[in-house]
């Protein structure tokens, strides 16, 4: 269990990343969420606040939270924001350090033709 120091400074710089960025309906924020179990991805109009294209390892029973299911994931959503006409995104790692699961979700997306 985190403590609540760690908790409040994960919170923290999630706010400071949030500030900077913005999703728009030409460019949405890609937003991906990392449980130990699962890993969820959205790419979202800030403008509207509507989600555009959703892919989740939850109803999966061979994906979890793990770098090959991160890999899955992230041509999953690329195949799929393609599909709805979206070319490029904004990324949002909600406070996660770019490396691992993140970082390979991301070459992952990159790979599947989204530019970020």
């Amino acid at each position: 269990m985190k403590t609540l120091k760690k908790l409040s400074l994960l919170q923290k710089r999630r706010w400071r990343i949030r500030k900077k960025i913005n999703g728009t309906a030409e460019r949405p924020r890609l937003a991906v969420h990392f449980s130990n179990k699962n890993i969820t991805a959205q790419c979202i109009d800030d403008e509207k606040g509507h989600t555009l294209v959703h892919v989740s390892s939850i109803k999966s029973s061979e994906l979890k939270a793990n770098t090959e299911s991160a890999k899955t994931l992230g041509l999953s959503v690329a195949e799929k924001a393609k599909a709805a006409g979206i070319e490029t995104i904004v990324f949002d790692r909600s406070g996660r350090l770019y490396h691992g699961c993140v970082k390979t979700f991301a070459d992952a997306a990159r790979e599947g033709g989204l530019k970020f």
